[in-house]
């Protein structure tokens, strides 16, 4: 059994075939695909794909590179939509949050200021409501720490993780998993493969980000139709026992493990499927 713990489904590019994405996932041994939000313009469609299939489960969250053109009023609904949203089981983590220090427009100070007026509004929100968040951490991990220091009971996971060993044992320490996928695949990553090797396995899961950071044997530069899939999990956690030397099958079950661990609504999902298998 494996987990996607990060899968945009939601994505224009699957709206037509997201059956036969999940059925393809689920015959490479997916047995669960989270879908975050990013922004209040999608809060409705993650929420309804993951009545249609019991392998899908969603978070609500608003994306950095969405926060440009977000207002005030989008967290207002966000909170809105929690409050209503917690009596579905489906419902899993706020996300995807956090901030964005790549990406030349979102590193402007009116847009830092922004950026983390949101980030820690959510983190407010996943305080109120006792949920894990799904972290967007790029060129950011210190600031990110930073306020996560001040929200000491939220947890969660710290998606496509590409931080140092350092920030990596301090996500950690607060109780977070980091997420790995798609870039721990190619051979020039080498400080991501170092750390899916150095870390304790019991702090690690998996995800895709599907259709984005595809894996090494996806070449979209030359191939731009290959989009990544979720049934690459997979041959990705074949790619993270062959860097651990360890049996894929100890790979499945502790990245398993541990994503029930930080997404206790998704293990409770979990019990209920099983019970009514």
């Amino acid at each position: 059994m494996l987990i996607d713990t990060h899968c945009h489904l939601d994505a224009e590019i699957f709206l037509e075939s997201t059956a036969e994405l999940v059925a393809q996932a689920r015959a490479n041994g997916v047995q669960y695909i989270v879908i975050p939000a990013v922004a209040h313009a999608n809060f409705s469609l993650v929420q309804h794909m993951a009545t249609q299939h019991v392998e899908l489960v969603y978070a609500l969250g608003i994306h950095p590179l969405y926060v440009p053109e977000a207002t005030e009023a989008d967290l207002v609904e966000l909170e809105q939509r929690l409050e209503q949203a917690m009596t579905d089981p489906r419902l899993v983590a706020i996300g995807e949050i956090g901030l964005d220090f790549f990406v030349p427009d979102l590193k402007t100070p009116e847009m830092v200021e922004k950026q983390t007026y949101f980030y820690e509004t959510q983190l407010k929100l996943a305080r109120q409501f006792d949920l894990p968040v799904l972290l967007h951490v790029r060129r950011s991990q210190d600031h990110i720490l930073k306020y996560l220091r001040r929200y000491p009971t939220v947890s969660g996971i710290a998606h496509a993780f590409n931080g140092s060993h350092q920030q990596a044992q301090q996500f950690i320490d607060l109780g977070f998993a980091l997420g790995f996928g798609g870039a721990m695949t190619f051979t020039r990553a080498k400080q991501i493969r170092r750390l899916a090797t150095e870390l304790d396995l019991t702090h690690l899961v998996l995800e895709t980000d599907a259709p984005d950071i595809g894996p090494a044997w996806l070449d979209a530069k030359h191939h731009p139709d290959q989009y990544n899939r979720p049934s690459e999990l997979g041959a990705i956690a074949q790619v993270l026992a062959d860097l651990r030397q360890q049996p894929v099958s100890v790979i499945h079950a502790q990245t398993t493990a541990t994503a029930l661990r930080v997404l206790p609504r998704l293990a409770h999902w979990h019990q209920q499927c099983q019970t009514h298998s």
